[in-house]
């Protein structure tokens, strides 16, 4: 029973000493494409330009770390549990919503805090490319949170 104990241990070191590879925006975006003009109306008309917008398909299953700006979508007052990763403050809020290649959804089993939400983050987990519909955007990737840091 030792050895099992021992033998698990040792494993779980090993997948959570395995390093991210950071991941910037830009390396998101296949290089053929060319994102559609923004237009913001005086109306406050918040349409996403390019919902549909194609992403990496070699980016499936990476373990990855990318910074950007947090969008809440569902937690408590402390603690968030599911969230879009954008690359700008205010897109989807304040500004309409970039590209479906340039929003990740993210969501974190037990939820984090996210202390103030106009200071970019890294958050790290296993990205893939499943796409998320939701009110605020389309969304073209996916990630499964395990840790959120301040960006510096």
């Amino acid at each position: 029973m030792r050895f099992l104990i021992c033998m698990f241990g040792l494993v779980a070191h090993l997948v959570l000493a395995e390093e991210p590879t950071e991941l910037y925006w830009e390396d998101m975006v296949p290089q053929d494409f060319v994102p559609s003009e923004v237009s913001v109306d005086h109306q406050m008309n918040m349409s996403q330009a390019d919902p549909n917008a194609p992403v990496l398909q070699s980016l499936h299953n990476r373990f990855v770390k990318i910074p950007g700006f947090v969008v809440p979508l569902e937690g408590t007052a402390t603690h968030t549990k599911e969230f879009l990763l954008v690359p700008y403050f205010g897109a989807c809020i304040h500004v309409p919503p970039p590209p479906s290649n340039q929003i990740v959804h993210v969501t974190f089993a037990e939820g984090v805090p996210i202390e103030r939400l106009y200071d970019a983050v890294w958050i790290t987990g296993k990205l893939t490319t499943t796409r998320w519909e939701g009110d605020i955007a389309s969304v073209g990737y996916s990630m499964k949170g395990i840790a959120v840091e301040l960006f510096e």
